[in-house]
């Protein structure tokens, strides 16, 4: 049998297995290895776009998912409109049992600055594979390590929370265009 033959076969495996096990214990924890990779990955990127990354201190919420140990310190922020993870198996590459690829599509409206608040339209699409690896009972991302993927009207909030706590003037200002830009940002 040919690598794709098999690359198939172990595919039906997994999915047949995942729906077995599934239907038995009940989905419990979003990454156990008894539920389904493309979970996790829907999981993860559910928190990213209620911004849970724009602060390193709330890392804890997504670190069970993830493969490295801290946030990194991010100058940007993508803003999108949503995101979208296919849950059949037949769209992952999957590499064997206990590896995968999940493919992610996201709906971008642009790219925020955080250092000089600053909003750049960007709208499209970004597609990223995201590897996934079972340790211990686990799935968890190994890569890749994506800056914050953020809802548009989370980042509204985030600015807004910003443009009150502000003293500066000229801050103000650059945070209330800031606030207007992402309000017209479109698909």
């Amino acid at each position: 049998m040919g690598s794709q033959g098999r690359g198939g076969t172990i595919g039906l495996v997994i999915g047949v297995v995942w729906l077995a096990v599934s239907a038995a214990t009940g989905f419990a924890q979003t990454n156990a290895i008894t539920h389904s990779p493309a979970k996790v990955v829907e999981k993860y990127f559910a928190l990213d776009n209620k911004g849970v990354r724009l602060d390193a201190s709330s890392f804890e919420s997504v670190a069970g998912l993830v493969d490295w140990k801290e946030e990194p310190a991010w100058g940007k922020v993508i803003v999108i409109n949503g995101f979208t993870v296919p849950d059949d198996f037949r769209k992952w590459e999957i590499v064997n049992t206990l590896e995968v690829l999940v493919p992610v599509e996201f709906h971008v409206l642009g790219v925020m600055y955080m250092d000089s608040a600053g909003f750049v339209p960007e709208p499209g699409t970004e597609q990223v594979r995201v590897r996934l690896k079972v340790q211990g009972a686990r799935w968890k991302i190994m890569e890749p390590i994506l800056p914050p993927h953020v809802g548009q009207k989370r980042m509204l909030n985030f600015v807004r929370q910003a443009l009150l706590e502000e003293k500066d003037g000229t801050r103000q200002a650059s945070l209330a265009a800031l606030q207007a830009e992402l309000r017209e940002a479109k698909e």
